[in-house]
């Protein structure tokens, strides 16, 4: 190995000189030696066990098998998210408030998709329970060297969080709840504007030259919820609920557009100027149109920003937390009954947790296709009945003017 000293040539002065220099010799063979070193790396650094294909598919099926209970618990949840609601009748409310529902609910846990979905972690944290009982008991009983800790811990830090937990669950689920609210107000608002629209539109079109497009825009306000319906709910399909509402052209617009509810209140708009009305009526039906554009940032805001992410995760953290420690502080109390205590403690608490996750989608909870339905029917019966309603009314006038002025005048 060369010395490092030697790449240097010190010269002093010699003779009469003043001056010194330094001459420096090439590092060739230093370079030469970085090379050496950083290729012997690289040699080590291959030569270090890789992940072969038999370790990796190993780690993939046990992955797979370790989530099928998660999956299948997800897929159950998700399909009972696209179930359709219904409105509730006198028949429906008699059942509810029944003395036996109690029992029925009872009967019926494993068809709700509420408990289903507590399975993986009902299941994961009993199982951890189970595993602390059966070490502390091992270690009880001498099965194991005297240097492995008794798992104890002293209840007190239980009793000072308790509140804490209780008041995160309490304000998770009241702020999902109020989310649902909302959504429901916004859907009242929407099917009452609906109604009271095509309302004025029957009664403001009177004009037998507007009759086609009178039919039309009825058509266009019956479409809307159905469209903005579709396009708050996972799953829908637009195409098949507006094809009996909308012509194949204009439902073939509706299709093409990005956003489908701001289309249809662009045809709206467009119907409404090519009527023949006065200033006033048109001013006043298009006020109307604002109820549909507030509906749609209602629906829209609730779609596309949760609870705060942070609370959420926060209120999971809490619970996993509580529940990997509660056999510890429960086993100087309990022993073998932190198991149950545990099973029971975790499906209470995640099931109050499960149900604020739910609702904090309000769309699919809300039986929104009854709903436009009922908007559908209603318009349509008005139509039906507009004619009669203007007969009934006509003879009841003529009737009046036939009584009271028997000879063709009016009395004085």
């Amino acid at each position: 190995m060369t010395n490092p000293r030697s790449l240097f040539n010190i010269q002093s002065p010699t003779n009469a000189s003043h001056s010194s220099h330094f001459t420096l010799k090439k590092p060739s063979k230093l370079l030469s030696y970085k090379k050496l070193t950083f290729c012997s790396f690289k040699v080590l650094c291959s030569s270090q066990p890789s992940k072969t294909p038999q370790n990796s598919n190993l780690t993939s099926t046990l992955v797979s098998i370790l989530r099928v209970i998660p999956d299948w618990a997800d897929k159950i949840q998700e399909g009972g998210m696209r179930k359709k609601r219904s409105l509730y009748k006198h028949e429906t409310w008699v059942q509810h408030r029944s003395s036996l529902r109690h029992l029925r609910h009872l009967f019926s846990s494993f068809n709700s998709r509420v408990v289903l979905s507590l399975i993986p972690p009902v299941v994961a944290f009993t199982s951890f329970a189970f595993l602390i009982a059966s070490y502390n008991s091992a270690v009880s009983l001498h099965w194991l060297p005297e240097f492995f800790p008794l798992l104890r811990a002293s209840p007190q830090p239980y009793q000072l969080t308790a509140p804490a937990l209780a008041l995160l669950l309490v304000f998770r689920t009241e702020a999902s709840y109020a989310r649902f609210e909302t959504g429901k107000k916004a859907w009242t608002n929407v099917i009452a504007g609906t109604n009271d629209f095509a309302r004025q539109v029957i009664t403001a079109c009177v004009d037998k030259r507007d009759g086609v497009l009178k039919e039309a825009l009825l058509q266009y306000i019956m479409a809307f919820p159905v469209a903005l319906k579709c396009h708050i709910v996972y799953g829908s399909d637009l195409a098949s609920d507006l094809k009996n509402l909308l012509e194949a052209d204009d439902l073939a617009v509706v299709l093409s557009s990005k956003h489908r509810p701001r289309c249809i209140i662009g045809f709206i708009s467009q119907s409404l100027q090519s009527l023949n009305l006065e200033g006033t009526k048109l001013s006043q039906l298009e006020s109307k149109i604002s109820c549909f554009h507030e509906g749609i940032g209602v629906c829209e805001q609730l779609i596309g920003i949760p609870i705060p992410l942070s609370y959420t995760r926060l209120t999971s953290r809490f619970l996993v937390l509580w529940h990997l420690t509660l056999p510890i502080i429960l086993w100087d109390d309990c022993h073998w009954l932190v198991v149950p205590a545990t099973f029971i403690s975790a499906a209470s608490l995640f099931c109050i947790e499960e149900v604020g996750v739910l609702i904090e989608e309000p769309f699919p909870m809300l039986a929104l296709d009854e709903l436009c339905q009922h908007v559908h029917d209603n318009i349509q019966e008005a139509m039906a009945s507009e004619k009669q309603i203007q007969e009934r009314l006509n003879t009841k006038r003529k009737r009046h003017f036939s009584e009271n002025s028997p000879n063709g005048w009016p009395i004085s």
